[in-house]
C-alpha cells in the first residue's frame, strides 16, 4: 500500500503547475537560442523574423504537447488525429529552414518529456555543426560581390517539389537565391516557382537556363534580370 501511495505522490509531483511552468520557460529560452542560431548561421537576406519566431514557438507548443501525451499511447493517437486537420503552407526557403524547424521540434520534445540536459546537449552540437557549416558555405557567396540578380520563374508540372528538381541547377550555377512565391498554372496543372538568384555572369545565366531545360519536370523557364535601383525598392 505504501509503495502505491508513493508512486501516486511522485506521478502528482510530476504533475505540479509549476514544474509544467518550469518546463515551457526553459522550452522558451531554448527556443530562443534556437532561433538566435538560425540567424546567426544564415545571411541577412535569407533570414525572416516571422520563421524565427516560428521556431521559438514550435519549442514551447512541442513541450506543451510532449506534457500532455505524457506515457498515453491512446492520447497521443488522438493529438495526432485532431493535428492532422492543420495544413502548412508556408514554404521551406532551403532545406536547412527544414533543419531549423526539426531542431525546434527536438528541444522542445526533449525538454516537454523531463530531459533538459539532452536538449542542452543536442543545442551544443547542431549550433557547432551550423556554424561549421556556415563558414564552409562562405566561400561560395564570395563572388556576389559582383553577381547580378535575376528573377527566376519556372514551370514545373504538379506533383514536383520546385526545390528538388531546380535545386541541383542552382547549386551548380549560381549564388545566393530565395524562393519568393509558388502559384498554380494552366488550371492546376502546373506550378510556377519563382525564384530571386544571384549569378557571376551572362554566362552563367545560359549556362543556369540549358541545364534547367534538360531538367525532367520543368517544362518553361524565364529568366529576368532585376536591376538594381529595383532591387533596392524591394529591400
Amino acid at each position: 500500500m505504501s509503495d502505491v501511495l508513493r508512486q501516486s505522490l511522485a506521478d502528482f509531483e510530476v504533475a505540479l503547475p509549476l514544474v509544467v511552468f518550469v518546463r515551457l520557460v526553459v522550452a522558451l529560452l531554448l527556443g530562443a537560442v534556437v532561433a538566435l542560431v538560425y540567424r546567426l548561421t544564415r545571411s541577412a537576406s535569407d533570414t525572416s523574423p516571422s520563421f524565427s519566431a516560428t521556431l521559438v514557438l514550435l519549442s514551447i507548443l512541442i513541450a506543451m504537447v510532449t506534457q500532455v501525451i505524457g506515457d498515453n499511447v491512446a492520447l497521443a493517437f488522438s493529438l495526432v488525429g485532431a493535428l492532422s486537420i492543420v495544413r502548412f503552407r508556408t514554404v521551406v526557403r532551403d532545406t536547412r529552414d527544414t533543419a531549423f524547424v526539426i531542431f525546434a521540434v527536438a528541444v522542445g520534445m526533449a525538454v516537454g518529456a523531463g530531459f533538459p540536459w539532452l536538449a542542452m546537449a543536442g543545442l551544443v552540437v547542431v549550433s557547432t555543426a551550423a556554424f561549421a557549416m556556415k563558414h564552409r558555405v562562405a566561400p561560395h557567396s564570395a563572388t556576389s560581390a559582383g553577381s547580378e540578380t535575376f528573377e527566376l520563374l519556372v514551370r514545373l508540372g504538379i506533383g514536383h517539389d520546385p526545390q528538388v528538381v531546380v535545386g541541383p541547377a542552382l547549386d551548380l550555377h549560381a549564388g545566393d537565391r530565395r524562393l519568393i512565391s509558388l502559384t498554380t498554372a494552366r488550371q492546376g496543372l502546373a506550378v510556377d516557382a519563382t525564384f530571386r538568384v544571384e549569378l557571376p555572369s551572362s554566362a552563367s545565366a545560359d549556362a543556369l537556363l540549358r541545364a534547367l531545360n534538360t531538367t525532367e519536370g520543368v517544362q518553361s523557364v524565364t529568366l529576368t534580370r532585376i536591376s538594381t535601383d529595383d532591387d533596392d525598392d524591394d529591400d
